[in-house]
């Protein structure tokens, strides 16, 4: 099969023909329909999270066709999504209590195990996610990350239906989580840098949208940054009223720097870091993703082009979000 590459610490990815994986008992064969392309993948090639592997192929919002390894939940044909969460030792103290995105020992797929820019992949089985038929895989694939994971944002946020919610940073994960915002009549504003991204903000039907060193009208509830930046997550703290929260959706974050804690924190505002993702993120954010019909502003890239998809995503070059096409 094609595939695109990570060697050891080189920043590039590498278009070669690799060995289509092997059936493994308890796992799926995929044949990839579409792989979305997070930020994360952007940290991993960049090597800001260190290699756990010599020769990686990344991706990690996987819409595949399982075409080996089928079960009677997932028989062949079946279509799956697969996320960043690619298996738990279920027995940690973290997974025994309900909180899998914790674990002690998990397998990150295009991380520490391979991924979706490849024509197959091999994922587990009881971590792949049937996909309803109301999203097709273009719309599908950016939902599988960016999507479950803005929506655990929300969660860890305590956004509550009618709150006034801040949205820091307005790329793929942002422009799911409003739809949802929206679903719940809650108001939204939207604090970002880039043009294209405040006119898509705008379009999307936020209350109010500045630059980055604008600050909202109003107190916020709730805010959720999506930028690797302290600044931001400082600036977002600086918005919230009593009692507020911030929720950090970052894998990586650049540096926290010196706040007045008088003036920011005290009363009872929190910080809070969002960290992964559960089977039940997954499958209740997928439910609503399909009621609500959300559909993501989706640019797509050819798998022999997934370089120039990476860099598209770290020049903020793409409004909504970047997927490739196997």
């Amino acid at each position: 099969m094609k595939a695109a590459i990570l060697i050891g610490h080189e920043k590039q990815l590498r278009i070669e023909d690799v060995p289509t994986p092997q059936i493994t008992p308890g796992y799926l064969l995929l044949k990839v329909r579409a792989c979305g392309v997070c930020r994360t993948d952007l940290h991993i090639v960049e090597g800001e999270l260190p290699p756990q592997r010599d020769r990686l192929i990344p991706g990690h919002q996987i819409v595949g066709e399982v075409v080996g390894g089928a079960t009677p939940q997932t028989p062949l044909g079946t279509r799956v999504g697969v996320s960043w969460i690619g298996g738990t030792d279920g027995d940690c103290p973290y997974c025994r209590r309900g909180a899998e995105n914790l674990c002690d020992a998990p397998v990150f797929t295009g991380y520490s195990v391979n991924g979706g820019y490849a024509e197959y992949a091999l994922a587990r089985a009881d971590f792949s996610f049937s996909l309803p038929s109301a999203l097709d895989d273009m719309q599908a694939a950016p939902l599988l990350c960016a999507g479950i994971i803005g929506f655990r944002s929300l969660r860890i946020a305590g956004v509550e239906p009618g709150d006034k919610v801040g949205l820091f940073g307005f790329g793929a994960s942002a422009h799911l989580a409003i739809s949802v915002l929206l679903a719940w009549n809650c108001t939204v504003y939207v604090s970002t840098r880039g043009a294209s991204h405040r006119r898509l903000a705008e379009s999307l039907g936020a209350h109010w949208v500045g630059s980055e060193s604008d600050r909202p009208p109003f107190q916020l509830d709730r805010a959720v940054t999506f930028a690797p930046s302290g600044d931001v997550v400082v600036a977002a703290l600086g918005c919230l009223r009593k009692g507020g929260v911030v929720a950090v959706n970052a894998i990586h974050l650049d540096r926290i720097p010196e706040f007045d804690y008088d003036r920011l924190l005290w009363g009872e505002r929190q910080i809070r870091s969002v960290t992964n993702m559960t089977r039940a993120d997954a499958r209740d954010f997928l439910e609503i993703a399909a009621r609500i019909r959300l559909r993501p502003r989706v640019t797509t890239f050819p798998l022999d082009q997934a370089n120039a998809a990476l860099h598209a995503v770290k020049s903020d070059a793409v409004d909504g979000a970047a997927v490739l096409i196997p």
